[in-house]
């Protein structure tokens, strides 16, 4: 299904679009923020090649995952990103990142709530997971407010940052 467009009450969760670099960049370019990724900060080029896949990649069919962009709803600019990957058993795995100088607003709370949504009666799925690094305060308070069951620590789950990272496990079932 493309494109997708999800409509909140403060934000809009939309496809991602090749002039989103710049925006992109306040996510992914700042150490604060990748610090609780599974990635390390990229580099503008970097993330360019990466945008660009991830622009092309949305027009699968079908789709591996929805990585959309969590857009101010006034004025339509990125401030953060979400996504949804798909396996083939009607289980996802959800995502989020938000650009610092918006952390603390409820806006991932938001943008998490709609794409939940949209995977449990859009796409079906029976299962959706969150790892989040132990460290991560306002990521398992967003998980608890969404109403998701911590169910356990991954040792050594993530290598980012030169370093294996512990992961926490949340999930949420259709059922919940």
């Amino acid at each position: 299904m493309y494109p997708v467009r999800i409509e909140g009450t403060r934000v809009i969760l939309r496809e991602f679009a090749e002039d989103d670099l710049d925006d992109c960049m306040a996510v992914v370019g700042d150490p604060d923020v990748t610090y609780f990724l599974s990635f390390d900060t990229r580099t503008r080029d970097q993330h360019a090649d990466v945008l660009a896949k991830d622009v092309q990649r949305a027009q699968s069919d079908p789709r591996p995952d929805y990585y959309l962009a969590i857009a101010d709803r006034h004025t339509d600019q990125l401030v953060g990103f979400v996504r949804i990957a798909l396996d083939a058993h009607q289980r996802g795995e959800l995502g989020y990142a938000l650009r610092k100088d918006r952390w603390g607003q409820g806006i991932t709370t938001e943008a998490c709530q709609l794409i939940l949504g949209f995977g449990f009666k859009t796409l079906g799925l029976h299962r959706i997971q969150a790892a989040c690094g132990p460290d991560n305060h306002g990521s398992q308070k967003v998980l608890v407010k969404l109403g998701f069951t911590y169910e356990g620590r991954m040792r050594d789950h993530v290598y980012t940052n030169g370093n294996w990272r512990d992961s926490l496990l949340y999930s949420s079932l259709r059922t919940d």
